[in-house]
């Protein structure tokens, strides 16, 4: 196969033996930005302005804090990014603490009343608003945007040499399948890259490999407990041992476990 840049990583994940080499994949990308996070990213206003705006998730904000790479990077982009949503906690506040004072003295029939009607109240806009603030900061994250625009790449450059390839489709082929996670983003993501055709030769060699390599997952579980039977005392291990912890990442994809 012809390397390219952009092909090396793709083809470095499916070179491992894994149960997933799309989370082997996403789980180099996330320790990269993690360290770029830390790093580089610190002295470029553009990435600044975005970490201000984004934050990070609970997952992200334990990951760099728990690397005690560089305590003090942190803390200035957890700094900025406190200075910046005070400000708007604080801008909507004070645009609607007049109207608070308002409703808060409204009588008992104006309360019924707005209580049948559908009209909010200028308490209602400021909750609303606060509310809506509160749920950017819960769901966005500037590394986990990052992985899901990196990730939708290197989906892209899967399917390219997956049919101009012949060597890395052999080798997408004799894999032992994805987890749940990525299993999902490979169908969905046919809609965007592929056309009809393409997309039912892919989804039946796919779902056959998946489909074996579930099953085979489930029965080496299957076996681990087994074990626990005096009757299999004697009975060899085979590939059971790790199972739980490989069928636990085979259902929900990279997990933090303990061996």
């Amino acid at each position: 196969m012809k390397e390219k840049i952009y092909t090396i990583p793709v083809s470095d994940a499916f070179a491992e033996d894994c149960e997933c080499p799309l989370c082997v994949l996403e789980k180099k990308l996330e320790n990269e930005c993690i360290e770029y996070a830390l790093g580089p990213s610190l002295m470029e206003p553009d990435m600044r302005q975005e970490t201000n705006e984004k934050g990070f998730c609970k997952d992200h904000f334990e990951a760099m804090f728990n690397s005690q790479a560089n305590r003090l990077g942190l803390a200035l982009m957890i700094d900025t990014f406190m200075q910046e949503k005070n400000k708007k906690f604080q801008n909507i506040f004070e645009t609607r603490a007049g109207s608070l004072e308002k409703d808060a003295n409204a009588g008992l029939m104006k309360n019924i009343s707005n209580k049948i009607s559908s009209k909010q109240t200028e308490t209602d806009k400021m909750v609303q608003e606060l509310v809506g603030e509160l749920d950017k900061i819960e769901h966005s994250c500037s590394i986990c945007s990052k992985l899901e625009h990196t990730m939708d790449r290197y989906i892209d450059v899967i399917f390219y040499l997956y049919f101009r390839e012949p060597d890395f489709r052999e080798v997408f082929d004799s894999k032992k399948g994805f987890c749940l996670k990525h299993l999902k983003q490979l169908l969905v993501s046919t809609k965007k890259y592929l056309n009809t055709s393409e997309t039912a030769i892919f989804t039946k060699k796919l779902m056959e490999m998946q489909i074996s390599n579930l099953d085979r997952v489930e029965k080496e579980v299957d076996w681990f407990t087994k074990k626990f039977d005096y009757r299999y005392n004697d009975a060899p291990w085979g590939n059971s041992k790790d199972a739980v912890l490989r069928s636990i990442q085979k259902i929900r994809g990279n997990c933090n476990l303990k061996q």
